[in-house]
């Protein structure tokens, strides 16, 4: 399938790069854009820097758009801060062009939910302040729908693991040192169930969601696994490396793997999701648009291959 209308995807980091690979593979024409002007973009998509926080350098980025994609993200404790205006930007930029636009969301406007499955009906009860922020958001963008200004739609993820994810708690922290013989950072209680995504069933779902406009309107869920205890989970990566793993369980928020102490301190009001049974539901967004997740072995050795690679890349660059 090949397609002449424009999907531009704001953001380079894993999702946003996997989604533009993802878009082109389905044929369509895309646009990668983020603050840097030496991205490199996925083969077949071409790349424009633009500062996402100014509306007018969205605008101007997103020109010929008929799909947005809000994948934008800032360092973590800068969240609070730039979050809004860029949310705003973006809103803007869409209105302009008359594209639709996808954002891409976390679990975070829920709170604590007390070991409850997780689906699109769970009220947003978020405490913490980058909860209250990203329910402020997505009532914001919610609101735009409704008022006729921008037709949007959003997706929301678990904690990303996968090809190209550094940043997450299944991530840097686990599979170098899982691969290399290190010691593997957990959290607090891993004995727990919890959700992780496949980061290409994230850029599937927000792909999907593109080209679908009748999930327009309202959140649905990404699709994800059922949640294991991150127990099992590990154990499936010991099992794919080949080795068992040495690990060391974090009982506060201190800097490990790829999260300094500033990270750290800004993560901290969040560690409930790692005091809490965490399982999200994506059965209506299964049911709906018939897109399954990727069974987590196949996800784990994806990953595990993935990071081998990456390894022996940076060794002979050494």
């Amino acid at each position: 399938m090949t397609s002449t209308d424009l999907h531009v995807v704001l953001g380079a980091g894993p999702a946003g790069t996997t989604l533009a690979a993802e878009l082109v593979r389905r044929g369509h024409r895309v646009r990668l854009v983020d603050r840097r002007a030496d991205t490199r973009p996925p083969a077949g998509a071409e790349h424009a820097s633009a500062d996402l926080s100014d509306a007018d350098a969205a605008t101007s980025a997103t020109q010929g758009a008929s799909v947005i994609y809000h994948c934008v993200n800032v360092p973590y404790h800068l969240q609070p801060r730039l979050m809004p205006g860029i949310g705003e930007a973006i809103l803007k930029a869409a209105e302009r062009h008359g594209a639709r636009l996808v954002v891409l969301d976390t679990l975070y406007p829920y709170g604590e939910v007390g070991g409850e499955h997780l689906t699109e009906d769970t009220p947003w009860a978020a405490t913490t302040v980058k909860g209250r922020l990203r329910a402020d958001l997505d009532r914001r963008y919610l609101q735009a729908h409704a008022q006729g200004r921008v037709r949007v739609v959003a997706g929301r993820s678990a904690d990303f693991y996968g090809p190209g994810v550094l940043n997450s708690t299944l991530g840097g922290a686990v599979f170098p040192a899982a691969l290399t013989g290190g010691e593997v950072m957990t959290m607090l209680d891993t004995s727990l169930p919890h959700s992780y995504t496949y980061i290409g069933d994230v850029a599937c779902g927000l792909a999907t969601l593109g080209e679908r406009p009748e999930g327009d309107g309202r959140i649905w869920h990404l699709p994800t696994v059922p949640a294991r205890s991150t127990d099992e989970v590990l154990e499936l990566v010991a099992h794919t490396v080949g080795r068992p793993l040495r690990i060391h369980n974090l009982r506060r928020a201190e800097a490990y793997g790829p999260f300094d102490q500033t990270f750290m301190d800004s993560y901290a009001e969040m560690l409930y999701q790692h005091r809490l049974p965490q399982n999200m539901v994506s059965e209506a967004f299964e049911r709906q648009f018939g897109v399954h997740p990727t069974p987590l072995a196949q996800g784990i050795a994806q990953t595990v291959a993935w990071y081998r690679d990456f390894l022996s890349r940076q060794v002979q660059s050494a």
